[in-house]
């Protein structure tokens, strides 16, 4: 037991907490904050609050790291481990199973039109997450001219969003650091309430001695934890060399789960450029059907990635099984890519809470979130050419290089789907799973019916 908490009703908390893991990073931090804090008093706002800056500034999925420093919190590594991996499993298993009837019957009538239905609804969805994150970061006009040259970068120029996302940060850090007014505000997720204190909550105003920093400690846990993340990478390269597309697999999202800075949007953007046009384990609207399951399951949204894992490996089987490389193609995508994220709390957090006060990182962690709103919004414009368009054009100039859409080869049935759920998304403010569950039944009735033809 710690502080009055059993480890069993941790348990059971964090199963709530994971089976409830709706709606994205947003959906998913509102259900932690409201079961964590409002519920059970664990911890205080404005630990909570410095915990999610400090998720924010890492890379990969913000909302499972939280969780997995809330646990650790509470409950030291053992806490840390249930809450990050009780986080990922219910996606884990739906996604798996989902990724095998897409790729055994994805040519079904009405699985392909299910898919099919998905799609302008993600579109929508994305549009949305613009619109929230945008509201909350760009307050002034500087956030906004870091958005808009985000954008710009990214779609025009083809600038990789890691090192936007990094640039974004040192301007922020260096306003921060200046005094600039533009600057001054924190990473945007605090309200005005100061809610609950440290004193009222559970953890209370000391530390356990297991969040004390101890370098040495860190030292031990940062090389457990390399040796389990990376141990799987070497060995398969060991034995199938470089070009195997497990090793592929193994590699690319190892590297994905160091440079994906800026949230679960930022991560897919990232992905879909790589997976797509790159690699070539996907086709554009491949990539969307992933996103639509990851969307209508709970648990992390980058979850989406054991998809991408999956279809990569059921392409090239080798000697195995289409299906059975697929599963482990998937699997190995989700452990490189979330294994990191307990190295980074566990060898990071008791040093962090030096720097809950430190206005410059705040600062820093602003301006990448501003940034996002140009790499969100960089992805919701490549999903709507190739969700709404059949064609596109690759224009090409001294500097620019980006991707048109066919105006003339517009899906009268996607663009139809897709004006549906962004009216029921922004005029009638509908959930999301109600609008993705609705679009999905219409993609179906529409090719059940003869309309796909």
């Amino acid at each position: 037991m710690t502080h009055g908490v059993p480890f069993a009703a941790a348990f059971r908390v964090w199963l709530r907490v994971a089976a409830l893991s709706f709606g994205g990073p947003a959906g998913q931090i509102a259900a932690m904050h409201r079961i964590v804090l409002d519920e059970q008093k664990w911890i205080s706002e404005r630990r909570f609050l410095h915990a999610l800056n400090y998720c924010m500034l890492l890379p990969g999925p913000e909302a499972q790291q939280l969780a997995i420093y809330i646990g650790w919190l509470m409950h030291g590594i053992p806490g840390g481990l249930l809450a990050g991996g009780l986080f990922v499993l219910p996606g884990a298993v739906a996604i798996m199973a989902l990724s095998l009837i897409y790729a055994a019957f994805g040519q079904v009538a009405v699985v392909a039109g299910l898919f099919f239905g998905l799609k302008p609804a993600v579109l929508a969805i994305v549009l949305a997450a613009v619109q929230r994150v945008a509201r909350r970061a760009l307050r002034n006009n500087a956030m906004r001219a870091l958005a808009a040259a985000a954008f710009l970068s990214i779609f025009f120029v083809g600038v990789p969003f890691p090192a936007i996302l990094a640039t974004a940060f040192v301007i922020g850090w260096a306003g921060g650091r200046l005094g600039l007014p533009a600057f001054q505000a924190g990473g945007g997720h605090g309200g005005g309430k100061a809610g609950l204190t440290d004193a009222e909550s559970r953890l209370g105003e000391t530390l356990p001695a297991h969040a004390q920093p101890n370098l040495a400690q860190a030292l031990r846990i940062s090389a457990i934890c390399l040796v389990l993340w990376l141990a799987p990478v070497a060995a398969l390269l060991a034995l199938f060399g470089p070009d195997n597309v497990f090793s592929n697999i193994a590699v690319f999202f190892s590297k994905m789960a160091v440079v994906t800075f800026g949230g679960a949007y930022a991560v897919l953007a990232y992905v879909a450029q790589q997976a797509v046009q790159h690699f070539h384990w996907l086709r554009p609207g491949e990539m969307l059907d992933g996103l639509g399951m990851a969307e209508t399951t709970p648990g992390p949204l980058i979850m989406v990635l054991q998809f991408v894992g999956f279809m990569a490996a059921f392409r090239d089987p080798g000697s195995l099984p289409p299906l059975w490389a697929g599963a482990f193609g998937g699997l190995l995508a989700t452990w490189v890519t979330f294994a990191p994220c307990f190295l980074w709390i566990f060898a990071g957090a008791p040093f962090i809470e030096a720097l809950r006060n430190s206005r410059s990182l705040n600062a820093g962690m602003s301006a990448i979130t501003a940034a996002v709103v140009g790499v969100i919004l960089n992805l919701a414009v490549w999903f709507a050419v190739h969700t709404v368009f059949r064609a596109s054009v690759v224009i090409a100039g001294p500097v620019w290089r980006f991707e048109a859409p066919v105006l003339t080869s517009a899906d009268p049935a996607s663009l139809l789907l897709a004006a549906a759920a962004m009216v029921a998304v922004f005029r009638f403010k509908a959930g999301m799973i109600p609008t993705l569950l609705a679009c999905a039944a219409a993609g179906a009735a529409w090719f059940l019916f003869g309309g796909a033809g």
